[in-house]
């Protein structure tokens, strides 16, 4: 898989990644995602599967990983496989993210009124996160990301915060932001208007955009010109755009794309990553596979023929913006 350089920093992605959200945490709000983990939740067996799925990340030539301290487990995980295959640092790039706690304690069902994380944007979490990742993957990490930056977080308000980023932007390490919700397209084109001496603050962006979702694209082409490097999160609308989707309300669409994947010799979730990869400002999309089978077929995406009459079909299948977001809160935890 060729590497290409991420946005205006000294780094290399590859053009699909492995998001570890689904892997390193038993409760996701993927469809299906019980049946990934074949209700196995001891951390050991946890840990085995996700090293099952980066050592078929690596072979296939997956190059960029990304983790978040609220992913359970995920940043232990990644660290544990680096070292015990003694992955050269410099040979892959590594993003991860602060700003959630996780609170689950390792349980998929929560009493009611309990949150599996919960959101801080605060200086005092920012420091305390920051050194547990680096406790984890220390001189590894190569992106740390505000995790869901939303205008009403205030984060992109708060200058103890952004001095504190650029500090740590000062030594080294890519800053971004990862956006979530019907507020992306105005918390970044907030973000791109922060600078420290004389630069833009943020060097990476990752943000939710698929065929469902698409009203970020003016925003994301306006960061990718600006110098951002570009991650796409969520492509598979957290399972929504595979064939485990199934809502009565959603099957004119999944028989339409049942159809084209047939018609293209592929399958409907390397048709559905294959409309990410080959949008002009997207440097990097994220595969949230949990096992080895979904990954592979996912990687299938890269050897789809991108022809305009299915571009067309495709995109066309957006939904609006606050259907789509309250349909992604009505998915369970599982």
């Amino acid at each position: 898989m060729k590497q290409k350089q991420f946005g205006q920093t000294n780094l290399t992605v590859t053009p699909i990644g492995l998001g570890l959200a689904a892997l390193g945490r038993p409760g996701y709000i993927n469809l299906g995602h019980s049946k990934d983990l074949n209700h196995e939740y001891d951390i050991a067996a946890m840990e085995a599967n996700a090293h099952a799925v980066l050592d078929a990340a690596w072979e296939a030539g997956i190059r960029y990983f990304d983790a978040a301290r609220s992913y359970g487990r995920a940043e232990a995980f990644l660290s544990s496989w680096l070292n015990s295959r003694h992955i050269d640092p410099t040979s892959v790039t590594i993003g991860s993210k602060w700003g959630y706690t996780y609170t689950a304690d390792w349980q998929v069902t929560l009493p009611v009124g309990h949150k599996h994380e919960v959101k801080d944007h605060t200086l005092p979490v920012l420091q305390r996160q920051w050194q547990e990742t680096q406790t984890f993957l220390g001189n590894q990490l190569n992106i740390y990301q505000i995790h869901s930056a939303t205008l009403d977080s205030g984060v992109l308000e708060n200058k103890v915060v952004l001095q504190e980023l650029a500090r740590l932007r000062n030594t080294g390490t890519v800053i971004g932001l990862s956006l979530s919700g019907t507020g992306q397209a105005e918390t970044l084109w907030r973000a791109l208007e922060i600078e420290f001496d004389g630069k833009l603050l943020f060097g990476s962006v990752q943000a939710t955009w698929n065929i469902l979702e698409q009203t970020a694209t003016a925003v994301l082409s306006a960061a990718h010109q600006a110098g951002l490097g570009v991650i796409i999160k969520e492509a598979l609308a957290n399972g929504r755009l595979t064939p485990r989707n199934q809502s009565p309300s959603f099957q004119p669409q999944r028989h339409t794309l049942s159809q084209l994947a047939a018609q293209n010799h592929t399958t409907v979730d390397a048709l559905a990553l294959a409309a990410v990869l080959n949008q002009p400002f997207v440097d990097v999309v994220l595969s949230g596979a949990a096992q080895t089978d979904h990954l592979l077929s996912n990687l299938a995406a890269l050897h789809v023929d991108w022809q305009p009459t299915l571009a067309n079909s495709l995109l066309e299948m957006r939904e609006e913006t606050a259907v789509y977001w309250q349909t992604r809160s009505n998915l369970p935890w599982n």
